[in-house]
């Protein structure tokens, strides 16, 4: 029975396995919970589960007994996620869309829309922790389950986001969550995982690019300038990529695969070396623009963890002031495949300070990269 004197949840559902927890747990909990299936992509194609998704969700919203609203943010989406994933593909960089999709959209218009239902909150299924009562004091945690801790992707939204939003499953386990999905009897607790950038999914990303960029053939190059290859256009890969080069066996050189080392944009040009381990592909330092802080502004310089991608283990760095918006950031041991367009970011314990967008790297004898 919905307690109509509580105050209201608006959970934004997704119709996977962790959301539907999330307003489970809100419901037992006392909370006037209603769901929200959001469509964040406008094209019906055979990789799109948009359809699939929210009929998943309102089994989910039948199952709890509380009502699901439908809203399509894909105007919103394409103007502030979609463009600009666009432009920094263009300017042969990597982006992560998932970062800006929480800051615009999840935590920005989808918030507004959840108050204008007459929600106190917002919930999703993100594995991540809120403390705090207010703006002012709020710290994002990352999540108790160290496999699907989702800050890495939360650091770019603002305090003032956060004080709105509740993450009911981020003291929970992956593990813990399928089991109380299936306790509950939950129609999404065996559903399997979404992979891949939102409004990709799980199509070749090679194929969905060419339809928005276009191909721009030029060599492929050893660092000593000698050309083994020819490739697309500099979007279509990235820092560290293996596979995709078409480089075979070549005369002069060891049997050891080749990576993608570097990206010469003025003369459009991919640069590769051969072995996972090869010098160029590891950097001492970064530089990192756009610096988001989900604390007050630290003492330069600053002694933290930080990580240049997902999934990475904490690394041991230093970052130095260098402008308002601008840091270096400085490692303890070499990291690999530090990529122009993705982000760093950084910690303390498991308290998330923020982080920036990576604008250059740095190879041992601060040689750019």
């Amino acid at each position: 029975m919905v307690n109509r004197s509580a105050p209201r949840v608006v959970v934004g559902l997704s119709g996977g396995v962790d959301s539907s927890v999330a307003a489970w747990l809100l419901r037992e909990q006392g909370w006037d919970v209603q769901g929200l299936f959001m469509s964040n992509w406008d094209e019906d194609d055979a990789y799109c589960t948009a359809a699939t998704d929210f009929q998943d969700a309102r089994a989910v919203c039948t199952a709890l007994s509380i009502p699901l609203h439908r809203v399509s943010f894909a105007a919103e989406y394409r103007d502030r996620v979609f463009d600009y994933f666009l432009r920094e593909a263009r300017a042969g960089r990597t982006p992560n869309p998932d970062v800006l999709c929480n800051r615009e959209i999840k935590f920005g218009v989808c918030v507004r829309h959840a108050q204008r239902l007459g929600a106190s909150y917002f919930a999703t299924g993100h594995y991540a922790r809120l403390t705090g009562d207010n703006a002012a004091n709020l710290k994002l945690l990352k999540g108790l389950d160290p496999l699907k801790d989702q800050s890495y992707f939360l650091h770019a939204v603002s305090r003032e986001q956060f004080a709105r939003v509740r993450f009911p499953i981020g003291e929970l386990t992956k593990a813990q969550v399928r089991r109380l999905a299936r306790d509950a009897g939950l129609p999404t607790f065996d559903k399997r995982d979404s992979t891949g950038i939102c409004f990709i999914g799980e199509r070749p990303f090679r194929e969905f690019l060419a339809q928005w960029l276009p191909t721009r053939v030029g060599n492929i190059e050893t660092p000593t300038g000698e050309v083994v290859g020819e490739h697309l256009g500099l979007a279509f890969y990235t820092l560290g990529q293996r596979s995709g080069l078409n480089l075979g066996g070549r005369a002069g050189h060891a049997e050891q695969p080749w990576f993608v080392a570097a990206k010469d944009a003025v003369r459009n040009v991919l640069v590769v070396v051969q072995g996972h381990d090869h010098s160029d592909l590891h950097s001492c330092a970064l530089e990192a623009d756009n610096v988001h802080w989900l604390i007050d502004e630290p003492q330069s310089p600053l002694h933290c963890m930080a990580k240049v991608r997902y999934r990475q283990p904490d690394q041991q760095a230093t970052v130095t002031r260098l402008t308002s918006a601008t840091v270096r950031v400085e490692f303890a041991q070499a990291q690999r495949a530090v990529t122009p367009g993705q982000f760093v970011v950084f910690y303390v314990g498991e308290h998330c300070l923020g982080g920036a967008v990576i604008s250059r790297s740095y190879a041992s004898g601060n040689q750019p990269i």
